[in-house]
């Protein structure tokens, strides 16, 4: 597959811009997004090669931004023709109104990822190889295992985002993930566990045995805890959470109060606060779409602006959003990176990257120690976010009743309810045993999923309501 972004069109840049161009004389943004790729994904279960599906997209989206209004539409239709339909379309988002193009984006030499295809190297075989093994060797550790499920995905993702000046941006987005999930039966009572792992990078790591196996372990022993665990009286108590993915809390109670629609509307707890105290001293909060191969990360959003470490909370103070570019502008901002959308069907908004709060000083233990009753919270599931108040609930998957400092039985049916600007004042205390999250995050806003990344350090959270059984 090629990275050049108008390979399967029937159209080169020129003749594209020359379609659109006058349909967007007088707006203050817009773009022509071209986007091409394939995907692929494996599903070894219940013994045997369930699913196995290959997709290929290709088409385009082109925008017109004019104030608050905005014009759009799309095809999968790879004609000059096409473009000249949609422009007809997107012009009337500026109805009769006047402006000056905003400036391109600057451009950038970075490159965060290389242009592979995760697709086709390594070939079917490898990966369905791959699944049998992780099914094979799950099944001959342990004579619990009563079931086995694991599943490989891989995609890669060519874009093209010109625009009425000339601009051309290009990106070649290469993403992996390997799931495992394993089912455990004793007595008759059965319980799961389930990991997995990915980023913008090829599966080679993922055929090393080293690498699956380690995963597959962690499944089992997730499995394997879970047939000990007993269920959690309801109430409310201190919780420690544990570092990496547990930050899926952060992002979803806190991180998309954070992204510059919500406040420019002022739907957003955070709205007018910027400057304010609004977590506890110690507290810093980051944005950073520039790590390396990490899955949320992107050398360029889907505007074309270079992504950054935007700092958003520094030592509980907020000090800024995410943005993409027209709430920047309406806001008198500069964009972040953070215009992102799912592919050229959607609108680009402004979305987390890769989120994560930086280290403390704590040792883990210390702060294990420091629970006289309470909680300790591994593994999260799904969660649900009121973005206006910042209130959540979250399932804990792995968690542990602390008593008296010592981690005591782990427990089921644990849920965490609370909302996120409370929580953030709540911190007590901040670990120095900061992880990111191993590659699996999806994250859904307005109907659309994009990857992203989360990360923390081990935190102490005063007086969370913890839901269980009673």
């Amino acid at each position: 597959m090629s990275s050049d972004p108008f390979s399967p069109f029937e159209f080169d840049a020129d003749s594209a811009r020359h379609a659109f161009s006058d349909a967007l004389a007088g707006a203050e943004d817009g773009e022509l997004f071209l986007e091409h790729g394939t995907s692929e994904t494996l599903v070894f279960d219940d013994g045997r090669l369930k699913t196995a599906s290959f997709d290929a997209t290709r088409g385009f989206g082109l925008r017109c931004v004019s104030g608050e209004a905005v014009g759009y539409a799309h095809s999968s239709d790879p004609t000059l023709d096409a473009v000249k339909r949609a422009a007809s379309v997107v012009g009337a988002a500026r109805e009769g109104r006047s402006s000056r193009l905003s400036d391109a984006p600057v451009r950038t030499n970075r490159h965060l990822y290389d242009a592979i295809d995760p697709v086709g190297d390594p070939g079917f075989d490898a990966k369905s190889t791959l699944l049998q093994e992780i099914d094979a060797y799950l099944r001959a550790k342990d004579s619990e295992v009563v079931q086995v499920s694991a599943s490989i995905a891989g995609s890669r993702r060519v874009i093209g985002i010109l625009r009425p000046d000339g601009n051309l941006n290009t990106d070649d987005r290469p993403l992996v993930r390997l799931n495992i999930s394993v089912t455990v039966e004793r007595d008759g009572r059965r319980e799961s566990g389930s990991t997995g792992a990915g980023g913008r990078d090829a599966f080679e790591v993922w055929l090393k045995p080293d690498s699956w196996k380690s995963l597959a372990d962690e499944a089992l022993r997730i499995a394997r805890v879970n047939l000990e665990a007993v269920d959690v009286k309801a109430g409310q108590m201190d919780v420690v959470l544990g570092p990496g993915w547990p930050a899926v809390l952060l992002h979803e109670a806190v991180g998309h109060g954070l992204e510059g629609d919500f406040n420019r509307k002022g739907t957003s707890a955070f709205a007018g606060r910027l400057g304010e105290q609004v977590a506890a001293r110690g507290v810093t909060v980051i944005d950073d779409g520039t790590l390396d191969k990490r899955r949320g990360s992107l050398t360029i959003d889907d505007e074309g602006t270079p992504t950054e470490r935007t700092i958003l909370i520094e030592d509980g103070i907020l000090v800024g959003y995410m943005q993409d570019r027209q709430n920047a502008r309406l806001m008198g901002m500069e964009a972040t990176g953070n215009g992102r959308r799912e592919s050229y069907a959607h609108m680009p908004m402004p979305r987390m990257t890769n989120t994560y709060m930086l280290d403390g000083e704590h040792e883990p233990a210390e702060m294990i120690e420091s629970l006289e009753d309470g909680l300790y919270a591994v593994g999260f599931g799904g969660g649900q976010v009121d973005i206006t108040s910042g209130k959540f609930v979250f399932q804990c998957t792995e968690a542990y009743r602390v008593r008296n400092g010592k981690i005591a039985d782990p427990v089921k049916g644990a849920t965490l309810i609370g909302d996120g600007p409370t929580a953030l004042t709540r911190i007590s205390m901040i670990g120095n045993d900061f992880a990111m999250d191993p590659g699996i995050g999806v994250c859904g806003k307005a109907g659309q999923g994009v990857p992203v990344g989360v990360g923390q350090p081990s935190l102490k959270i005063a007086g969370l309501t913890v839901g269980g059984a009673g």
